[in-house]
Formats: structure tokens, sequence, C-alpha cells
């Protein structure tokens, strides 16, 4: 199986030696689940990130299913975990794992329209509330999960790393979202989250509608889930005034639909664009996409 470049790259790049060694071992490992789990017609699905990931054909029931495996880390752990506990509710059902491998078998969602393939943004919105309820658990007492806590806790780098200023991101929205988060952390009523809930990771199955899929497994206030929502789908903020419009649209339903005040969905909103935008800093992406979503955010009241 001959992988993209550009996924080879990315798992140089994103986990150093540990990738190496996951791509030194990628076909004995890709050729040991296929007969552990009784797998063939293994593909590669065309948008490789961070993680393998493909269609293939479970020979004993002829049902199509998704391989997933990666680097083994806590994030895929993680994962694992929160499909195990959403239990197909709201999400993709999880078939198969091997958590230290870093290696799993899902449920593969047919047709699989992501919600990004709709036009219509309330109804868009509509759908996502709708899921993000069917989703979300009480944090269970004791656990292994992401904690959202630990990802806001990277932003305390910033400003050792640019001399105590805020380098390339704007001063004033740097320093509202450090005002505010202590706020928004005080929230004590503490969910497991979906974390990169966004129009991607939504898909469409005939026989059971709308679920979401690649779960980080955060625990937090559930309030950040708006976040990644926000500034999604990706590349769509060409035109500053369409993007606020749509943005406050957004915020309406939300409001409607979850209860939550204006003032928190607009915080939720900046804070994870500025979280974003130094993680991509940080990785040498497009950190400008998210800082650009932060301003327009900044400007609503």
């Amino acid at each position: 199986m001959q992988l993209p470049a550009s996924f080879i790259d990315t798992i140089r790049k994103a986990f150093k030696e540990d990738g190496e060694k996951f791509l030194a071992v990628f076909p004995a490992l890709v050729d040991e689940f296929s007969k552990r789990w009784g797998l063939t017609d293994v593909q590669p699905v065309p948008n490789l990130s961070f993680n393998f990931v493909a269609f293939a054909k479970h020979t004993s029931t002829a049902q199509n299913v998704i391989l997933k495996m990666g680097v083994p880390n806590n994030e895929l752990r993680s994962e694992i975990a929160a499909l195990k506990l959403f239990n197909g509710n709201g999400a993709c059902q999880l078939l198969e794992s091997d958590e230290e491998r870093g290696v799993f078998l899902l449920e593969r969602l047919n047709p699989g329209t992501m919600l990004a393939e709709l036009k219509d943004d309330d109804e868009r919105t509509h759908i996502a509330a709708d899921v993000m309820q069917r989703l979300w658990r009480v944090a269970p007492e004791k656990n292994n999960f992401i904690q959202l806590s630990d990802w806001f806790g990277e932003l305390k780098t910033v400003r050792p790393k640019f001399d105590g200023g805020t380098g390339p991101f704007p001063k004033e929205i740097f320093e509202r979202v450090e005002s505010f988060l202590p706020e928004l952390f005080a929230d004590t009523d503490m969910k497991l989250i979906h974390g990169d809930f966004h129009h991607f990771n939504i898909l469409k199955s005939e026989e059971r509608g709308w679920l979401v899929i690649d779960p980080k497994g955060v625990i937090g206030p559930a309030g950040y889930e708006v976040g990644p929502l926000m500034i999604n789908p990706w590349g769509s903020l060409s035109d500053g005034i369409s993007f606020k419009v749509q943005t406050e649209r957004r915020i309406d339903i939300f409001r409607e639909r979850l209860g939550w005040e204006r003032e928190n969905l607009i915080r939720w909103s900046l804070a994870h664009s500025v979280l974003s935008a130094w993680w991509d800093f940080e990785s040498d992406l497009d950190w400008e996409y998210s800082m650009n979503c932060a301003k327009v955010f900044a400007e609503i009241k």
C-alpha cells in the first residue's frame, strides 16, 4: 500500500521518532489486524491527516467498516474510551479496539454525508445542537480522558515565548481571553464532550441519523463544544461581514436550543479560536485563519 507523501511528512513532523517507528511497522500492522479482524479490501481514505483511516470489508459479516490506526498516544486512547462510553448513541459504533497499539475498527456510516455538505447554515446548526445533546455524558469520577483545562493551560506558554508579550497575536484579544478563562472554567458541570465538534466530524447514517466521528474524548464545560463549530467549515471566512452575520445567527440558535447565555457562547468561540491559532502557530500551519475568526468574534457584543 502506497501512503501519500503528505501523510508520511505529517506523521514525521507531528510525532518525530515515534512517527518513524509507526511508519516502519505500518505494513505489518495493517496485515496483522486485517487477519485478526477478518478484513479485506483495505483502501485508505483520500484525505489522510494525523492517523491512517481506511475503508474495509468485514469478511464474516460482509459489513463495510472503517479501520483506523495511528501512533499510540493519549489522544487515540481517549478517543477509544469515549467511543466505548458513547456506545453508538450520537456517535459511530466502536466494533473492535486495541488501545495499546492504537488500532480500532468502526462502523461505516452510509451514506456518510458530512454536515458541511448542507447549504442551509440554520439547518446545519440545528442538527449540530441535536447531536450535541445526544452525545454528552456526565463526566466519570475516575477517568483518563483529555482534560480541557490542560489544553488551555498551553496558552500559558505564549508569553514566555515572546518575552512577556503576545507575539503575532493581537494583544487586546489575547488579554481578553486570559481575563475570562478562569470564569469559564468555574463551571462545575463537567461533561464528557467530543472536543473537536465541527461540520466535517458530523456524518449522516441512513439508519441512525446524524452521528459524530473522531471524538477527542474531553472532560470540561460543555460550552466549549461550540468553539470548533463556530470557526468551521474551515476556510469559510472569505467575507468578514457575512461571517459575522452567520455567527450571530448561530449564537441565536444555540441560545434557543441549549439555553446558554449569549456572552458565554461568544467567549467560548473566542477562546477556542485563539487556542486553535496557537496550536497552528506552534505546528507551523495557517494560524491566521483562526485568529481572523477571533477578530470577528471579538466585535460581537
